[in-house]
């Protein structure tokens, strides 16, 4: 991995900074709107024990991080995991929103919660929106964020899915991985990817060498007709392609087994397991953006319809949205926060691994998840199928 000064570090936080400012568009309005915000705590959660359910991503939530805010607030957590977006909307869908006190939905994913009426609207009021950073939280209402004019979803982190690689199997750096490296004959039956965003990687490549024309592949999220004409043409590549996987992954666990167990070499995965391998072996794993921009998501807290502990849902809100507690999950997934500061508090290993992943032009060629349906992302979902089928 490539040595960071304390003076590098700090240019890393910069370029946070500004890719917050640039990326997420529409910054300078957002910070008029922070402004008017004041902290806001819920004295009776703070002072009393009661509990929090949560429903969470599997390397999401920490014991550094439930000891922390139990500490803080008095408040028990009660946690529970899952591995893939359709698992807890398909949850929440079976209990009627019920069941829990705060989940960790993807922003673009909001519209469909709302439209099976599984989420309350959050009062802002109740909220520390001036500890997020402005341009996010502006940006996040178009993501999908507020519906109807009502905010139902709160920034948490964003992260990114892109290359990482085994460097002793093989050299590829910053500008040379492709997520067509995947697809080269040397690492037939060496690679790994999740069969439900695998074809945006290999969409953003062919459509890059001018092989399947998408758009960046924005033409797939306009209507049925344009996503299928695109994702006939990159499902028939991929089912081609079939002996090239060693592993699919559906969660953080099974990426880091697919490298560790199971002979990969080079995968498009999170880039929470791979900065996590990166730090556990520098020497061996590299996690960096693709040539065509590393795919990049919002994650969010919402709080289903029938929650039960209101007022403790908005303590665990406001408790990550301190740079200290938010630091805590920087550092122990790798993700990256949406609370203000938190990269200052998340030390100098994040900080290095950040730099590493997102060089030069990086964090300006990011491709962000747009805001998706319910309709077209059952179609997505329907090739997902085809291939693991395949």
């Amino acid at each position: 991995m490539k040595d960071v000064s304390k003076a590098g570090s700090r240019e890393t936080q910069r370029l946070a900074k500004e890719f917050s400012r640039r990326l997420v568009l529409k910054g300078a309005a957002a910070a008029g709107i922070a402004a008017g915000v004041g902290p806001w705590i819920v004295k009776d959660a703070f002072s009393s024990s009661g509990e929090l359910r949560l429903f969470s991503w599997g390397d999401y939530i920490y014991p550094e991080m439930i000891e922390n805010f139990e500490k803080k607030t008095g408040i028990k957590l009660i946690l529970a995991t899952y591995g893939t977006n359709d698992e807890v909307l398909n949850a929440m869908r079976a209990s009627g929103g019920a069941g829990y006190d705060v989940i960790n939905p993807s922003v673009t994913r909001t519209a469909q919660y709302v439209e099976y009426d599984l989420l309350q609207p959050i009062d802002e009021s109740k909220v520390n929106v001036d500890k997020v950073i402005p341009s996010i939280w502006e940006s996040s209402k178009s993501l999908g964020g507020v519906q109807n004019g009502k905010r139902y979803n709160l920034p948490f982190n964003w992260g990114t899915e892109s290359i990482c690689v085994d460097k002793t199997a093989l050299k590829l750096g910053y500008g040379e991985a492709s997520y067509g490296s995947m697809w080269d004959e040397g690492v037939k039956g060496k690679t790994t990817f999740r069969a439900g965003t695998i074809l945006t990687g290999l969409g953003l490549y062919l459509d890059a060498i001018g092989k399947v024309p998408s758009n960046r592949m924005m033409d797939t999220y306009k209507d049925e007709d344009s996503l299928r004409r695109v994702y006939d043409q990159l499902a028939q590549f991929a089912i081609e392609h079939k002996d090239w996987p060693a592993q699919h992954w559906t969660n953080a666990q099974e990426t880091e087994a697919a490298f560790k167990q199971n002979g990969a070499v080079i995968g498009q995965i999170w880039d929470g397991p791979g900065m996590r391998m990166m730090t556990e072996e520098p020497e061996k794993y590299a996690y960096l953006a693709a040539k065509e921009g590393a795919i990049t998501w919002l994650d969010g807290m919402a709080i289903p319809k029938q929650a039960e502990n209101i007022e403790q849902a908005y303590a665990y809100i406001n408790w990550y949205y301190s740079p200290e507690a938010a630091a805590l999950h920087v550092m122990k997934s790798g993700y990256n926060s949406c609370t203000k500061d938190a990269e200052k508090h998340a030390g100098e290993t994040y900080a290095k691994n950040f730099a590493a992943a997102y060089p030069d032009n990086a964090l300006g060629n990011l491709w962000w998840w747009p805001a998706e349906d319910t309709v077209l992302s059952d179609i997505r979902n329907e090739y997902r199928d085809k291939l693991l089928a395949s």
